[in-house]
């Protein structure tokens, strides 16, 4: 279970229990911070804490405000500037930035409850974008809290009273949502101005397996460690390959035969292909090499993999240049694996930096910021200036 799915269990359990709860989100954030936009955790009215946005200091902090702070039902933000002495001091934090954090009483009854809409993505496995105002200056007519909900089948919830200001929001969400990049935006108008925290908001990674031997267990017991979505496929079709997995999401017992019939691949699933049999491998791969998999990895050497891609070419399968290009063999990041744990260690390693776009190796060699900085314009669009950065 991922940070998000525990939240929305957490907030379930609450309103079967009468209880109050509030959601703390970080919505922005400057400089070298422990969490970035995005990251959240809920309040019970009780005190009991899900999820993490920084330290346990700041934390017990944020749950001071939802105690003291909060007697009305409007949403506040908290700016917690870590680069000022004083805080490092109070807050006892080692991080050098800024953390804006938004709180607000959940109610269940709202169109707009974030919660409902996480627990709707979840289910529904899709990617969407949740728009939050979190900063308002002027006489404008928006309020911290107002939101815009946009699924990705492009339908529209919002409370955002100024039709030319959620017109130009809109835009910007379907842009987040088509690049699948959060942003943090400022939005200049003739009598104020207005900052949004842009999330797109994903589904766990969904991880397949090919491959049902021991190996195969560490593999995916870390992506589950990591919230992901796991599937296991074996291809031997053993019985014994339920208990060997049951921390797996999904598990399917097939054969090289039937195997493209029982397998749906999502769009932007992760692929391991570790049967230990070539000739599952070769049916496996006819089937994956034509799909948009956002990561294919396969066991073995690089020969084995070039003769399998050479078999596949004499059956005059089809693949883009593109898909070869996703596709890892020797599977792994170079971290000296020789373990099943340690392989799978530096298999899960290498899925995430495929799907986050980084280059892996030590940060002790890497020059500048670990996470993306604030680019900063200014665009006029439509008689009011739009100030954006990407979060």
């Amino acid at each position: 279970m991922n940070e998000l799915e525990a939240i929305v269990e957490a907030f379930e359990k609450t309103q079967k229990l009468g209880d109050t709860a509030f959601l703390a989100t970080i919505v922005n954030s400057k400089g070298s911070t422990y969490r970035r936009p995005g990251a959240r955790m809920l309040i019970t009215g009780k005190g009991h804490i899900v999820g993490t946005i920084a330290s346990s200091c700041l934390e017990n902090d944020v749950l001071e405000h939802t105690r003291k702070g909060m007697r009305s039902l409007e949403p506040i933000v908290v700016t917690y500037d870590i680069a000022v002495d004083e805080d490092i001091t109070w807050i006892g934090l080692g991080c050098n930035g800024v953390v804006q954090i938004l709180i607000e009483r959940l109610n269940v009854d709202s169109l707009l409850n974030p919660i409902a809409f996480f627990s709707e993505c979840l289910s529904d496995r899709e990617i969407a974008v949740i728009a939050t105002v979190f900063a308002v200056e002027g006489a404008v007519n928006v309020k911290i809290g107002d939101r815009l909900i946009f699924p990705s089948d492009g339908s529209i919830t919002t409370d955002i009273p100024e039709q030319t200001f959620t017109t130009i929001l809109v835009k910007d969400a379907q842009t987040a949502l088509y690049n699948q990049q959060s942003t943090v935006k400022k939005y200049r108008l003739a009598s104020g101005s207005v900052e949004v925290f842009i999330e797109v908001i994903k589904p766990p990674t969904p991880l397949v397996i090919f491959g049902g031997s021991p190996d195969a267990i560490p593999v995916a017991k870390f992506a589950k460690a990591l919230g992901w979505h796991v599937t296991i496929v074996d291809c031997n079709a053993s019985k014994a390959t339920h208990e060997r997995f049951s921390m797996a999401d999904k598990v399917i017992l097939s054969n090289r035969e039937l195997v493209q019939k029982q397998v749906c691949i999502e769009k932007n699933s992760a692929i391991v292909v570790m049967t230990h049999n070539y000739q599952d491998d070769r049916e496996i791969l006819k089937m994956l090499l034509p799909s948009p998999v956002a990561y294919l990895g396969i066991l073995g050497s690089k020969a084995r993999t070039e003769h399998l891609l050479e078999d596949l070419r004499t059956e005059e399968v089809i693949y883009l240049t593109e898909v070869q290009r996703r596709l890892y063999s020797p599977i792994g990041m170079n971290i000296g694996a020789d373990t099943p744990e340690e392989i799978a260690l530096a298999i899960i390693a290498e899925i995430k930096a495929v799907l986050t776009n980084c280059q892996g190796g030590s940060l002790k060699n890497y020059n500048g910021s670990i996470h993306q900085q604030h680019q900063v314009s200014d665009i006029k669009v439509e008689g009011f200036h739009r100030n954006y950065a990407n979060a």
